[in-house]
């Protein structure tokens, strides 16, 4: 759909928009809104908690966008001996504080609720559709990030709120934008929700086809082409965490075939803006290391204290033992630290190839063990010693190399059709963004549209 614009617009010295529609009026939101802060009640008092009847909402219910549901419910007795304060239905909520990205987040209200106090309550005065201001804000999220130090774990307070500066469409036109940002953002959102869906079915058909092919062989028409026997004999492997595998196949226990290990746990390394990049448990993904999502340095000295327990060579395998628990990766490149939570290993290549160990690591047999022994004492993490307990399958090597070339094959075009997905997400994702910017600012005109 082709977008007009206005017919008129003036310059605007408003920070965040160069100009807007003529006949759009401006101010500061102190002026446009009532705004305060909610309260908790004592967390160890039962009697304010329990059988409560008042919605109570904490920080994080601001990513629902139009919020219905408490968070919990407050009893009358806690309401009265805390900071709570009421919020009408229609008002809207800003998180003055929280993880990740949740500072500066708003919502609307589909119910009449309390807060916390890390949360703020706006309510706008006639001259502001709450509606409308729900977008004007959403679309300044990072401004509004910004205002306390943008990334910076500092919060925002209600003096900062009231700074923000807001166009003013007259009533009906800021009606009309709201309705048209409702549409036209459902609409993508139906679209990204529908992308994430296909990107979760193709993960989850990786993992099936991993999990299949390192338990039961190639399928019968790969098993054929690489002239292995298609419908194998199949036992019973003895295991619970198994059912059957190929009888020529063998359960091994993996500590009695590794050629050299590796522990990494001690002394946190502490951290450069430039030198070895550190591979922490965040790099470590299911199948590969991720240098891109987490990138941290330590100097070439600290490099030589962390490694000096061996260093990482390439096809050692890394494997993560807790948070997350049971990621595994080829090393991939020389040159590299390891941090904390990482144990780097290699198996003997008599009986493993690195790739197949990886794949069969991965499957869901193997995850199924870990969880087994990271749960009640163990549950922080899995401890070196525990590695004895876990067993991997395996076939015979030269069949381990065509499962091996298998998967990569199957694998990557399963990735790059997850990769192509993830892709269309961020531009939809971009693109929603877009359009509700240049609505609220008035770089479009959607008056004849909504």
């Amino acid at each position: 759909m082709k977008y007009i614009m206005y017919d008129d617009y003036q310059p605007s010295s408003m920070a965040w928009a160069d100009r807007m529609p003529k006949h759009w009026d401006k101010a500061a939101l102190r002026w446009l809104s009532k705004r305060y802060s909610g309260g908790t009640p004592d967390k160890g008092n039962d009697a304010y908690w329990e059988n409560g009847s008042i919605p109570w909402l904490n920080s994080g219910a601001v990513n629902d966008g139009n919020i219905t549901t408490p968070s919990e419910l407050i009893t009358q007795e806690g309401f009265a001996n805390s900071s709570a304060k009421w919020i009408p239905e229609g008002a809207l909520v800003m998180a003055l504080a929280g993880q990740g990205k949740t500072k500066g987040m708003v919502a609307q209200l589909g119910i009449t609720a309390t807060c916390n106090q890390s949360m703020a309550a706006i309510i706008p005065t006639r001259r502001l559709e709450p509606s409308y201001l729900y977008w004007w804000l959403t679309a300044n999220y990072q401004n509004i990030r910004n205002l306390a130090g943008g990334e910076a774990r500092d919060g925002l307070n209600l003096e900062m709120l009231g700074s923000i500066p807001c166009p003013i469409p007259p009533s009906d036109e800021q009606q009309t934008i709201a309705l048209f940002l409702n549409n036209k953002t459902a609409q993508i959102d139906d679209l990204i929700a529908k992308k994430r869906q296909l990107i979760a079915k193709l993960k989850e058909k990786r993992q099936t086809l991993i999990s299949c092919t390192v338990t039961r062989g190639l399928p019968p028409q790969a098993a054929k082409a690489a002239m292995l026997e298609p419908n194998p004999e199949m036992t019973k492997s003895g295991v619970e965490w198994l059912d059957q595998l190929p009888k020529h196949w063998q359960i091994l226990p993996m500590t009695k075939y590794l050629s050299e290990m590796s522990d990494y746990r001690g002394k946190t390394p502490e951290k450069t803006s430039e030198g070895v990049f550190l591979v922490t448990a965040r790099n470590v993904r299911m199948g590969y290391i991720d240098y891109e999502c987490s990138q941290e340095f330590v100097s070439p000295d600290e490099y030589n204290e962390v490694m000096r327990r061996g260093l990482p060579k390439i096809g050692d395998i890394l494997f993560t033992t807790e948070a997350p628990l049971g990621n595994v990766a080829i090393v991939d490149r020389e040159n590299i630290a390891l941090a904390q939570r990482i144990i780097r290993f290699r198996l003997s290549p008599r009986h493993f190839s690195s790739q197949f160990a990886l794949y069969a690591m991965m499957a869901d047999y193997f995850q199924t063990q870990l969880k087994s022994l990271s749960t009640g004492s163990t549950a922080e993490g899995l401890k070196a010693s525990k590695l004895s307990v876990l067993r991997l399958v395996c076939p015979p090597p030269p069949e381990q190399k065509k499962i091996e070339q298998f998967l990569n094959a199957q694998c990557a075009n399963l990735e790059a059709l997850v990769t192509s997905s993830e892709e269309v997400v961020q531009r939809l994702t971009e693109y929603r963004q877009a359009v509700i910017t240049s609505v609220v600012t008035g770089k479009i005109d959607v008056r004849g549209i909504a």
